[in-house]
């Protein structure tokens, strides 16, 4: 089967993608409900807070509609999140406009607003950080393999075994003590917005980008030199190398190509992952991200927070891995086939 009956083979194999997309998002929402809101104890008291009155509680159970059956009370949260809800706050009714990830009884505000508030900050910190391991791991990777058996190959293969055990906190108490403490050459992390600062915007981030991205590139290197030195090996290259055809461009135009395809998977992974997982780096360098904010909603027992962050953190890995999908097929048209 080259697609869907009917569809010719790329347009088919978008159409898969987009379908395993959606279920596997929908699983996703299945087992963040049951892990979050069908757990033993008081789900009315938890997602409310300890500071809400006997009254806020019985509320809040009136709107989870803890009284319904599982599956319908499943439907229920699944409908807020693709048509939106309204909730009443005791005095009014307030709207919450899809796609509506609940009510933060914390802070009386939205969870999508909060997250929408803090998305470009995280998003800032994961896209620098993206282009930074990806130049450094894969310029090493490729430079490691050409140089095999050399004194340099061996010094890089133990550069980026280093940095894959080394904590991205330790990474970057290092990196903020020398360069920010002694030598000065960078200033203290402090999150200017891109629309207000260009400039500020990139000179702040830049520890943090080299900080993730010295961790984050050691696989890179690591992944890139094996899939380099298994794809020199394959007989298209040696037919390459017995014609003449020069090293470089070998390297370059060939090898390259056929080695960039497990790299373009886990930066997907990676990328994606950033959004829920820089917990550790925004806590370090003080950054008013998602990761920062899952940390002070965990404090807090913020469940809806927690519950929306969650969520969002899937579909931001679920979409990576979707373009990666598709990125893979524009570089290789045989997958399209699979």
């Amino acid at each position: 089967m080259s697609g869907f009956p009917g569809f010719p083979g790329f347009t088919g194999f978008l159409l898969r993608r987009v379908l395993g997309a959606v279920v596997t998002l929908l699983a996703i929402s299945v087992i963040v409900y049951v892990v979050f809101y069908v757990a033993p104890g008081n789900v009315a008291q938890i997602t409310c807070g300890e500071r809400c009155s006997p009254a806020q509680v019985q509320q809040v159970a009136e709107q989870l509609r803890l009284d319904d059956p599982v599956y319908l009370r499943y439907w229920h949260f699944l409908e807020g999140i693709v048509a939106g809800r309204d909730y009443s706050t005791g005095t009014s009714v307030e709207h919450c406009a899809a796609p509506c990830l609940g009510l933060s009884y914390q802070s009386d505000q939205q969870v999508t607003q909060l997250i929408w508030a803090k998305l470009p900050v995280t998003g800032s910190l994961a896209l620098g950080a993206m282009v930074m391991w990806l130049i450094l791991g894969v310029g090493t990777g490729v430079l490691s393999a050409w140089r095999r058996g050399r004194a340099s190959e061996r010094v890089l293969t133990a550069v980026t075994l280093a940095g894959t055990a080394t904590p991205v906190f330790v990474i970057g108490l290092l990196l903020m003590i020398v360069l920010c403490g002694q030598l000065r050459w960078l200033p203290f992390p402090q999150y200017v917005p891109f629309t207000e600062n260009p400039e500020q915007w990139a000179w702040n981030l830049l520890l943090p980008w080299l900080s993730l991205a010295l961790i984050e590139a050691a696989k890179y290197a690591r992944l890139t030199r094996a899939s380099m030195l298994e794809t020199l090996a394959e007989d298209h290259v040696r037919t390459f190398r017995a014609y003449g055809v020069g090293e470089r461009s070998v390297i370059g135009r060939h090898a390259l190509r056929g080695a960039v395809a497990p790299v373009i998977a886990l930066n997907a992974n990676d990328f994606g992952s950033m959004f829920g997982g820089a917990v550790l780096s925004e806590t370090l360098f003080g950054i008013p991200g998602l990761g920062r904010e899952l940390v002070h909603a965990v404090n807090v027992v913020d469940l809806p927070v927690v519950v929306g962050l969650v969520l969002v953190t899937g579909f931001f890995v679920v979409l990576a891995n979707a373009v990666a999908d598709v990125l893979y097929a524009v570089a290789d048209r045989r997958v399209v086939l699979s």
